[in-house]
């Protein structure tokens, strides 16, 4: 059965609502999912998962710390997560804030790992952003990743 992780960091809360979103959604296509903070995640977990999705707050055009570290620390598997599917999502405070440079920062280093991304020709081409709580929209696009990513891992197994 396939596998996915959803690592998030969340300081005012709309990053975790877009996890538990994402989650739900993978739930309903009967696979499994765990979901939790990254600060309850080790790097050598991404080794037991057949995809990878990651959330961030946007700080000055980029990812959270928290996220980086995890990231940083999964150098030492380099070469191990070849063919994983990897996604990214964000959050922010304002429109301009940087929120697609944060979720490609994440993608850049899954794409350096061998990782599979899938793009989306419509809304939020590289993942789900929300400025602040998320919306409608904003829900609707995290549904979407979550079956997207589930549709590719098992189209890819």
């Amino acid at each position: 059965m396939s596998k996915i992780l959803i690592g998030y960091f969340s300081r005012l809360g709309s990053t975790e609502k877009m996890a538990k979103i994402i989650q739900d959604s993978i739930k309903e296509e009967k696979v499994e999912v765990v979901c939790k903070k990254i600060s309850d995640i080790e790097a050598e977990e991404f080794l037991g998962f057949d995809g990878i999705i990651l959330g961030t707050p946007t700080y000055y055009g980029s990812m959270a710390w928290q996220i980086k570290r995890i990231l940083d620390e999964s150098v030492k598997y380099h070469g191990e997560l070849v063919g994983k599917v990897g996604a990214a999502f964000s959050s922010a405070t304002d429109i301009g804030g940087g929120n697609e440079t944060a979720i490609l920062d994440i993608l850049h280093f899954f794409l350096i790992h061998g990782m599979i991304i899938k793009g989306y020709p419509n809304g939020d081409h590289y993942g789900p952003v929300s400025i602040s709580e998320p919306d409608d929209r904003v829900i609707q696009q995290c549904r979407e990743l979550g079956k997207d990513i589930t549709a590719l891992i098992k189209r890819l197994g």
